[in-house]
């Protein structure tokens, strides 16, 4: 039995951390990330379902989302604005990322290669979960935004007007849902969310 590193890379994703080039209140690492998207994709996905006759499966959403930045651990987090600045940059960055993907799903033991692979490697994914995904992607980043204006970290105005524009691209039902009844506690404190009504 040949020992594989695949589990002790995914540990060190909470050595990545988000925001690299800006000022931030509290450090936000890759592995936190992964798990809020993880919440809100599973969130979105049953919301899709019960409130907008929707057909995914939320369980499967879930772990995609939790393994949608694991490639990360071996090319880091790349800045959006950096990412996105031409569309020849993102092209390179795609094809390192499914390098990364790769090499990562090539670690596990030759068995487990084929359950992991749906979970890691996006092509897998089918548009419906694709968009839930990215959706969950950019309302976690969004709500950081949020968090971090919020402790007065003017830092994050421009990227919380750039990701509000993203939202309204990756517009949907379940999303608007998610944003009327979830969202608005992120700007609240403690004591306003634990306080009975």
């Amino acid at each position: 039995m040949n020992t594989s590193h695949f589990f002790a890379h995914l540990s060190r994703l909470k050595l990545i951390n988000r925001w690299p080039l800006m000022r931030n209140v509290r450090i936000e690492n890759v592995s936190e990330h992964s798990l809020q998207v993880a919440f809100v994709a599973h969130a979105l996905a049953i919301i899709k379902n019960r409130k907008f006759n929707g057909q995914v499966n939320p369980d499967r959403i879930a772990l995609m989302a939790m393994y949608h930045d694991a490639s990360e651990v071996l090319t880091g987090d790349m800045p959006t604005p950096t990412k996105y600045y031409n569309p020849q940059i993102t092209v390179e960055y795609k094809k390192i990322e499914k390098i990364a993907q790769n090499k990562l799903i090539d670690m596990l033991p030759d068995e487990f290669r084929d359950d992991f692979r749906p979970l890691i490697d996006d092509d897998f994914y089918t548009e419906d979960e694709k968009h839930l995904v990215k959706q969950a992607d950019a309302l976690c980043a969004y709500l950081k935004t949020i968090e971090e204006l919020s402790a007065g970290n003017n830092e994050f105005k421009l990227a919380e007007q750039r990701l509000k524009k993203t939202l309204s691209e990756r517009d949907s039902a379940e999303m608007d849902y998610f944003m009327q009844v979830f969202v608005p506690s992120f700007s609240l404190s403690l004591d306003e969310i634990t306080l009975d009504k």
